[in-house]
């Protein structure tokens, strides 16, 4: 795998830890640390030798304290626009990545962080990080994504509480209304998410693939349409030789072996 500048990559047990890098700044996303970003995960994230990816920041502060404002201070509203949708295209490919990617935030998660980790398929929090989206406290919204993830995750209510007030939540009250799946000590963080990334990789690679494509597109759908999306989905998997091999296994009261085929 390629050197990044502002991100390190360890892969261990098919389990790439991705860090982001840049802890005297709280590693905030600049430019090249978006950039980074995208060419890891067309990369070599997306190689054979790694099956899950965990996204986190470098230090105990931050996971990401948000954008690199020192970007934003000279930008026209083209150069603006042009930022967003930069942004927002290397979230998409993280949030329909084929492999699990679990966000273990560590630190302060506001603003472009939130929104990365909003992009992320599991979320686990430090019992001491914050997140939230303050954006409108500088005068700006969310760019990269963020008013629409987190409206779908958390509803339009709390959503428009927490972009409207800029207000930061714990990692209690953000457990409690569905933003993160679970809050954990810090020290346990890394080592929860690689034991969840391990039991993903359990199952059937081509399910766990297929899964994340018809939750992520059949959200976008009525409902009707995304329940054809998943028979669909539910037939190609019931096609495959892992298919085959988890009911046998399952028959036979043993541990299956899936190949991805």
């Amino acid at each position: 795998m390629s050197d990044f500048k502002n991100l390190k990559i360890e892969t261990e047990d098919r389990i790439s830890l991705v860090t982001i890098d840049r802890p005297a700044v709280l590693n905030a996303l600049n430019k090249e640390t978006l950039e980074d970003l995208q060419e890891a995960f067309q990369g070599g994230l997306n190689g054979q030798d790694v099956a899950a990816v965990i996204l986190t920041g470098s230090g105990e502060k931050a996971f990401v304290a948000g954008a690199d404002v020192s970007e934003l201070v000279h930008l026209d509203p083209l150069e603006a626009r042009s930022k967003s949708i930069r942004g927002q295209k290397v979230f998409e490919m993280i949030e329909s990545f084929p492999k699990p990617v679990i966000g273990a935030i560590n630190g302060y998660c506001l603003g472009g962080g939130c929104e990365l980790a909003l992009a992320c398929h599991v979320r686990l929090m430090a019992k001491d990080a914050k997140i939230g989206l303050p954006e409108v406290k500088l005068g700006l919204i969310p760019g990269y994504g963020g008013t629409q993830r987190l409206s779908r995750l958390v509803g339009k209510g709390r959503a428009m509480e927490m972009v409207l007030s800029g207000k930061s939540l714990s990692a209690g009250e953000a457990e409690r209304i569905g933003l993160v799946n679970r809050v954990v000590a810090l020290q346990n963080l890394i080592p929860e998410c690689r034991e969840l990334a391990s039991k993903i990789l359990a199952n059937g690679p081509l399910a766990v693939r297929y899964s994340i494509e018809v939750i992520n597109n059949g959200l976008e759908m009525p409902f009707d349409e995304a329940s054809r999306l998943e028979a669909t989905f539910f037939a190609l998997s019931c096609a495959t030789e892992d298919s085959k091999e988890g009911i046998r296994s399952f028959m036979e009261k043993r541990k299956p072996q899936f190949k991805g085929k």
